[in-house]
């Protein structure tokens, strides 16, 4: 049993369940605390430390729901198989072999990775939507504007427009120094990103961004994407005519045997809520797919694009926080979080990757407003940005429940994936996920059929996709009754 030494600050910054968290995950991440090594007991660890039971607890319930340690019942808690990535130059044997006969996760539904002929990336079973003013109540991409911070984001800018005139002039290319130095801070704070602001890039968008890393990645570079995956991402590849391998994924997130076989020299992954399965990746797959990277000098592209909503615990640390060796490429944007018109998104290179950015656009404009910028790092620095948080999540999180609860009275339904962002996945097998959209559609509710988003992989059936960002609450009993309606009904098949 692992016997712990370390101290814990209680008139630190950090929470001591923090500290007694990061402790252990660092333990578990450079191989002192080692796969199947038993931790102390709350009550021994309790009076090691001479910290109480609650620090203990929460300290371990986040590093089960991370992934750093599994729960055996009547035995306490035990280390969870995590490969440490390798000193730089040190000969591995292949992470993809030293990961063989691992069991796939149980998270339903589990796509068939067994390929599927496929003659466009047209989905076949999506019927035609009807024009609704309720088209977008169960739309993925739709967000809840009514809780825009309008005050607070129209005080803030005009404060900058009338009081800082030398944003007329030319900025930045990377963006403005205040603003970088705001999100390396709340990168750092709420999702482990290690980073100075000199490594923060600011872009217009993702697409921005996606086409600087394909330009620093070069024309030669082959993309491994998730499959089912994020079209957007899919079609920024496609336009630029690089080459896409498709990784079907698992219970854990993407199979990491299937892209060692791939050939893929990038991985874009959604690791913190995959899209559209909703997974969550466990530490002990980051690592597999980090040691993937490491081992073989090749890059993660880590999207985290909704790690802000999470229910039932804290958003899980990044990939980026994680990597030893700079082979992860963090990005993200606040077109979830605030609102999709908002077309301000960032990155961070790791530092071998930053001349190169800087000698192919270190000379351009950049290519958002340095009024929205500063609008956003005054927004970031001075809390407006938290606050509206936890005010926007708690609203999610009401919202998310009260929609599993309608959703409870349709027989035979299952959801999963639910666990974070604002999208989830719905199971009916009464019907085939043709018949199921059809009939959403005739009720006015358009929704998305999984098989939309699969590209070598046969979906599961009867599956489709629900998303509540736009859904407003006091409707959500509504929508489902008539769901339920055109679900359990007997309308007349075409």
């Amino acid at each position: 049993m692992f016997s712990f030494t370390l101290t814990l600050d209680p008139k630190g910054r950090t929470p001591m369940y923090d500290q007694l968290y990061a402790a252990v995950a660092e333990a578990v991440r450079d191989g002192t605390l080692r796969h199947g090594e038993k931790l102390p007991s709350k009550r021994e660890l309790c009076a090691q430390l001479g910290v109480s039971r609650a620090t203990v607890e929460t300290a371990y319930e986040l590093l089960l729901a991370e992934g750093y340690v599994e729960s055996r019942p009547r035995s306490g808690y035990f280390v969870e198989d995590y490969l440490s990535t390798p000193t730089v130059g040190t000969s591995i044997a292949c992470p993809a072999c030293e990961a063989s006969n691992r069991p796939a996760g149980d998270l339903h539904p589990i796509p068939d990775s067994k390929p599927k002929e496929r003659t466009s990336n047209a989905c076949p079973y999506i019927p035609e939507r009807k024009k609704s003013a309720d088209a977008a109540l169960l739309s993925t991409s739709a967000v809840d504007v009514s809780l825009f911070p309008y005050a607070s984001w129209a005080k803030l800018y005009k404060e900058v427009v009338y009081n800082s005139p030398e944003l007329l002039q030319r900025g930045e290319p990377q963006g403005e120094p205040a603003l970088r130095e705001a999100l390396a801070r709340l990168l750092n704070e709420y999702r482990g990103v290690r980073c100075a602001p000199e490594q923060v890039v600011v872009g217009s968008g993702m697409e921005t961004l996606m086409g600087q890393l394909m330009t620093l990645f070069g024309p030669e570079a082959v993309y491994a994407m998730e499959d089912p995956c994020y079209p957007a991402m899919e079609r920024s590849l496609s336009a630029r005519g690089r080459a896409i391998r498709w990784v079907p994924m698992d219970g854990s997130g993407m199979d990491a045997e299937a892209l060692e076989r791939s050939g893929a020299t990038v991985a874009y992954l959604t690791p913190s809520h995959q899209f559209p399965l909703g997974i969550t990746m466990p530490a002990s797959r980051r690592s597999l797919l980090l040691h993937w990277a490491v081992s073989g000098e090749r890059w993660i592209i880590e999207d985290d694009y909704d790690s802000e909503f999470r229910y039932g615990g804290r958003p899980i640390s990044s990939m980026q926080g994680m990597d030893r060796h700079g082979r992860v490429v963090y990005t993200g944007t606040f077109s979830r979080s605030l609102a999709p018109a908002i077309r301000l998104a960032y990155m961070v290179l790791p530092a071998s990757l930053l001349p190169r950015w800087q000698a192919l656009y270190g000379r351009q404009q950049p290519t958002v407003s340095r009024y929205e910028q500063t609008v956003m790092a005054r927004f970031l620095a001075e809390g407006y940005y938290g606050r509206y948080l936890r005010r926007v999540g708690k609203r999610y999180a009401d919202r998310r429940a009260a929609l599993l609860a309608a959703l409870s009275g349709i027989p035979g339904l299952n959801v999963s994936g639910a666990d974070g962002g604002i999208h989830f996945l719905v199971f009916l097998p009464r019907y085939d996920e043709a018949e199921l959209l059809r009939r959403a559609a005739e009720a006015g509710l358009p929704l998305r059929g999984l098989s939309e988003f699969c590209r070598e992989i046969a979906p599961p059936p009867s599956t489709l996709i629900l998303g509540y960002g736009g859904l407003p609450t006091e409707r959500v009993g509504e929508v489902v009754a008539r769901l339920k309606a055109a679900w359990t009904g007997n309308t007349n098949k075409r």
